[in-house]
């Protein structure tokens, strides 16, 4: 096959022309089709097999596989060092992970899949969500974050769309603290049976869009630092309710000693990644070539510093 023409596009907002693939072309032109959802398209083409899983698995309990990988912390702090010497405070580990996923599914965008209502789905942006706290102490209430990002945001877009988003949450009320307490004040019984409904809804696509929005079982992927609390990383369960189908969760730094071939000994300090996956959405094999390239992003976060040369568009 021949290489794939590009058109080039203006940006407003920066003066620059960028590439237009003709994946993106293909994006434009996509209409609505009856069993599509608000936060994505249903695939039609997918493999008898894959089709066939989701009623066979119906939950994420039954579908959940555990990876865990580690992440060099010598070559990432360095990163992160050189990004707050460019005026992005408080660029760190949380930042870098974030943008080299999202690096990862433009390059594989079926891990950005979710599953309602026994089928697949191709999600239409990249959501990451985040339980914060307002403050750090016991007594201090947490909230949910939710940060939409683009599969071209290179490292410094990352930063920023999260900064804004965690800056307004810690300063005032989110839209999901205002959900949430509102469903605080209705009765427990009559709770159980309102939760029940909306789970009528979401598995037919009917939630309304402004649940979705501020929902926290809604999204790409839910990441969580358990190194700020100051424990190794945990495998996270998946939520029933909702669709999101990965959970990131990082530890504390720790060193290890390392044999060099020289005989030498060097400490090197890393940070454990855990993952729970949704194996539905797509074979082991795309799997283990999707983590393969986000580390490949986190030994080389330099490149995260400049836009995809292509963002890879999802079966039909």
């Amino acid at each position: 096959m021949g290489k794939k023409k590009k058109k080039a596009t203006s940006d407003p907002a920066s003066g620059e022309t960028a590439p237009e693939t003709e994946e993106k072309q293909k994006k434009k032109k996509r209409r609505w089709h009856f069993g599509d959802r608000y936060e994505g398209r249903r695939l039609r083409t997918l493999a008898p097999m894959q089709y066939v899983i989701p009623y066979i698995m119906k939950v994420r309990a039954d579908s959940q596989n555990h990876f865990e990988d580690r992440i060099d912390m010598d070559i990432l702090d360095a990163y992160c060092k050189k990004k707050q010497a460019e005026g992005l405070s408080g660029f760190g580990a949380l930042h870098a992970i974030l943008a080299a996923y999202v690096r990862t599914i433009s390059e594989r965008p079926a891990v950005n899949r979710f599953v309602a209502g026994q089928h697949v789905y191709a999600r239409k942006n990249i959501v990451a969500n985040m339980t914060i706290k307002k403050k750090m102490g016991l007594d201090c209430p947490d909230t949910v974050i939710k940060v939409i990002f683009d599969p071209a945001d290179t490292a410094d877009d990352v930063y920023r769309k999260f900064k804004e988003i965690a800056d307004k949450a810690t300063s005032d009320d989110t839209d999901f603290d205002n959900t949430a307490g509102f469903l605080r004040h209705i009765p427990g019984l009559i709770l159980r049976g309102v939760i029940g409904f909306l789970r009528f809804l979401d598995y037919f696509g009917l939630l309304p869009r402004g649940l979705v929005k501020v929902s926290p079982f809604h999204g790409s992927l839910v990441i969580t630092s358990m190194g700020s609390l100051g424990i190794n990383a945990i495998y996270h369960h998946l939520y029933d309710f909702g669709n999101i189908p990965l959970f990131f969760a990082y530890g504390k730094k720790y060193t290890v000693n390392e044999l060099q071939p020289d005989g030498t000994v060097v400490p090197r300090r890393y940070v454990d990644l855990r993952a729970v996956t949704d194996e539905r959405i797509c074979d082991g094999y795309y799997y283990a070539s999707s983590f393969k390239i986000l580390q490949r992003y986190l030994l080389h976060p330099e490149l995260l510093d400049t836009p995809p040369a292509e963002v890879k568009e999802d079966i039909d």
